[in-house]
């Protein structure tokens, strides 16, 4: 069953089979993100399409990762 990941860094898509450890070869992170795109779908995607999914992916988990990254903040 192939598998779409998404680089959390730089928004790298990869397609994969039997891999469960996916590293981004375009920037080096050594753990890639699983989507929730199917290989239907992700191949009916222009590559406009698959862009503009990569920025919104990258643009929701960011927000969130900086969200998390506050609440963890510890005043002294």
């Amino acid at each position: 069953m192939m598998k779409i990941y998404i680089c959390p860094e730089c928004g790298w898509l990869r397609m994969v089979s039997r891999r469960k450890e996916v590293e981004c070869h375009k920037c080096g992170e050594t753990q890639m993100t699983l989507t929730n795109l199917d290989l239907g779908r992700y191949s009916e995607m222009s590559e406009q399409e698959r862009l503009d999914y990569a920025k919104g992916w990258l643009y929701i988990h960011r927000s969130r990762r900086k969200g998390n990254e506050r609440k963890n903040i510890t005043i002294n």
